[in-house]
């Protein structure tokens, strides 16, 4: 991931629906990666099913932040 982009947030898939949501609501675009997918279309298991991670651009992690305080 490039430095630019920096961890909001890891939770459920359930979690990062609404996340997201919120954050495209304020025109933060967010990257969403999820491990356990890319372990699953490779063949691999993953010790933690079903968890996302939320990054966003360094340039907006404060917004972002007042955004993840309201969703949870």
């Amino acid at each position: 991931m490039p430095n630019d982009f920096i961890l909001l947030y890891t939770g459920s898939s359930i979690d990062i629906l609404a996340l997201r949501s919120a954050l495209e609501n304020k025109n933060i675009q967010a990257i969403v990666k999820d491990n356990s997918e890319s372990a699953r279309l490779a063949g691999f298991g993953t010790p933690t099913p079903m968890l996302q991670q939320v990054f966003v651009h360094r340039d907006e992690i404060e917004l972002a932040k007042n955004i993840l305080a309201e969703v949870f």
